[in-house]
């Protein structure tokens, strides 16, 4: 997009709209000759699954309504890319980067799209994720997809881009686009913003619509925004909450919903700020410890007033707990959404295991499909089973957890890093090699809200500093996010190396 798209906020390109500097025709054209050369070509980062055929025409006319009768929003004519699993009635499919789901076109849109086209934002396309929101194996590969194939880290080309919206966060990173929406069951908005160096926000449960995204879990699903400042992800927030009567969950949500998210984003909102360091999300990986401890010693010369150490929740990310809720959880979800899009090829998870079985030579080439299956054999959400799962996951996560800690020390909010190492090596063949640590389960569990913003490199390697609280804090975190971000202005744009230790940018690089 040109340098004023990988350098300029939401509100700078705006402004530069106003100016008629530019228009959302010119950055249409820019992100996607972008996305030609470092997405298909060049290091080929296969963050985009799908181009949307009409983003030309959409933003043709977006700019005819801005000298006719002004912006709709501030969104009106920004690049935007929606996660493959968030239905669009267009000539995009919604595969969720499965092959068992070429041709399924959605009658209409997802609530959160929707809002997206009526705020003025120009949709370029799908994003690329982990197939089945990383739920298909048991040693998935994150940013792996039948149909998308391998995301790759665009800060060290051989690293992984993590969680199931990796996509999303590399062409982000990269500036395939200015911002784009992602979602989450656990850590799949704040794990890959960690690692490719942008500020993610998982935000409350029921303060954004499910309704027309594939998911993984009810009680923990959630979509969220993704963009490289914290100003920016509050810019997409205004715009992604609001009641949806097709997910009842988001009448709270919309009650709960500030006016405008943007006036939270105070430098000084740090000052007096208690924040408890969740000690038991450290200890994997050096680099990434110092990173935070360097970031904890930054938020007290800000004016934090630093809680050292606190615990807010015994819960492991992916434990045995939280994985026999997604068997329940992914089996509802599928059936439920591929009962309702006849276009589907597959109609029930039953097929879609038979459909992978049937073509496992493109489908599963690297590992199987091991937690379809399981979940396959699992009853409905209203066994007891599930019932105790679902009530234990909640103890342990709020009034064991995040509500215990808040309360005891008289918390703001809690701060942890956001993974528990730097980005491994990609390995198809053996899966992700994921560290203990980390925090996003926490959060995830207890369905709270959860931002990461960049802290700093480990060797090239993104590392992010994560800050969450209890439930519709979400202005408060952006406040807090916002200060540290504009007070040590960590990220740098992506050099595309091909290995670590190697100096040489891949042709593109920033």
């Amino acid at each position: 997009m040109g340098n004023i798209a990988l350098d300029a906020s939401i509100a700078q390109l705006e402004l530069a709209m106003a100016r008629q500097e530019c228009g959302a025709t010119s950055l249409c054209e820019a992100a996607l000759q972008r996305i030609a050369s470092l997405d298909v070509a060049g290091p080929t980062l296969r963050s985009v699954i799908e181009i949307n055929p009409d983003a030309p025409a959409i933003a043709e006319a977006l700019d005819l309504e801005r000298r006719q009768s002004g912006p709709r929003s501030a969104l009106h004519g920004i690049p935007v890319l929606v996660k493959d699993s968030f239905d669009t009635s267009d000539r995009m499919m919604t595969t969720a980067g499965s092959l068992a789901l070429v041709g399924n076109i959605a009658s209409r849109d997802a609530f959160v799209v929707e809002r997206l086209r009526q705020a003025g934002a120009v949709l370029l396309g799908k994003s690329n994720m982990s197939e089945w929101g990383y739920m298909r194996s048991t040693r998935a590969c994150s940013g792996w997809s039948s149909r998308g194939g391998q995301v790759l880290n665009p800060y060290v080309l051989d690293r992984s881009p993590l969680g199931s919206s990796s996509g999303s966060a590399v062409a982000v990173a990269a500036g395939l686009c200015v911002a784009a929406i992602g979602a989450e069951v656990d850590g799949s908005i704040v794990r890959p913003a960690s690692s490719n160096s942008i500020v993610g926000l998982k935000p409350t449960v029921g303060l954004i619509s499910r309704s027309g995204v594939i998911g993984v879990a009810d009680p923990q699903d959630t979509a969220g925004p993704m963009a490289r400042s914290v100003a920016d992800v509050a810019a997409l927030l205004n715009v992604l909450t609001g009641h949806d009567p097709g997910d009842p969950i988001t009448a709270e949500g919309a009650r709960r919903a500030a006016a405008d998210y943007r006036t939270f984003l105070d430098p000084a909102a740090l000052q007096g700020a208690r924040l408890g360091v969740a000690r038991e999300c450290f200890g994997q990986h050096e680099g990434t410890d110092a990173l935070i401890e360097q970031a904890i010693a930054q938020l007290r010369e800000l004016g934090a007033v630093i809680v050292d150490p606190v615990r807010a929740s015994a819960l492991p990310f992916f434990g045995d707990l939280e994985l026999e809720l997604f068997r329940y959880g992914l089996k509802h979800s599928l059936n439920s959404y591929l009962h309702s899009h006849p276009l589907a090829p597959v109609r029930s998870l039953e097929e879609l295991i038979r459909f992978n079985r049937d073509h496992a030579a493109a489908v599963m080439p690297y590992f199987q499909q091991e937690f379809l299956e399981q979940a396959q054999t699992r009853g409905d959400l209203e066994e007891p089973a599930c019932q105790q799962v679902m009530a234990e996951l909640r103890r342990l996560s709020r009034s064991g957890g995040i509500d215990r800690a808040l309360r005891e020390h008289r918390l703001d909010a809690i701060i942890a890093p956001t993974e528990g190492s730097p980005p491994f090596v990609i390995d198809p063949l053996v899966g992700d090699h994921i560290l203990p640590g980390g925090c996003s389960t926490p959060p995830a569990v207890a369905g709270y809200p959860h931002i990461s913003v960049p802290a700093g490199y480990v060797h090239g390697l993104p590392v992010g500093l994560s800050f969450f609280a209890g439930a519709w804090q979400e202005g408060k975190l952006l406040g807090y996010a916002h200060a540290f971000e504009q007070a040590t202005r960590h990220r740098r744009p992506p050099s595309f190396l091909p290995t670590l230790g190697e100096r040489t940018p891949q042709r593109g690089s920033l």
